[in-house]
């Protein structure tokens, strides 16, 4: 009787073989995607804010056009006091620090969303950088 285990060490062997490579391990680790700036901020970004200037105001303002415009100061969308005071204009460095930690870049913020891994911001920074 052949256990399952095996058989999936053999059928690696053997679409190693075909293939021309060395036999390697069934439990060998897939390859990590690629990071997906638009996908990531469809997810985790769109319910807030939108990458255009057509759609209707979302709880955040649109992010068109985000690289190299003053904090605070979107048409059409009203910012909290302490984004009002704001004195600085975003670009890739203020992005990534807002998105790690948005209350420690302007405190107050009312922004709850916080990006922990550095690869996924920067993916979705590379994709609003597009926007420009």
């Amino acid at each position: 009787m052949v256990k399952f285990s095996s058989i999936r060490v053999m059928a690696a062997g053997v679409c190693s073989a075909l293939l021309g490579a060395p036999i390697a391990s069934a439990q060998m680790p897939m390859p990590a995607a690629p990071y997906d700036g638009a996908s990531l901020f469809k997810q985790q970004c769109a319910t807030c804010h939108t990458t255009n200037l057509s759609d209707p105001v979302r709880q955040g303002p649109s992010l068109y056009k985000i690289i190299g415009r003053t904090a605070g100061k979107a048409d059409g969308f009203h910012y909290s006091d302490g984004f009002a005071k704001a004195d600085f204009v975003w670009d890739d460095a203020r992005l990534d620090a807002w998105l790690t930690n948005p209350q420690a870049v302007i405190p107050g913020a009312v922004m709850a969303y916080r990006q922990a891994k550095p690869a996924t911001r920067a993916a979705i920074i590379a994709y609003l950088k597009e926007l420009n």
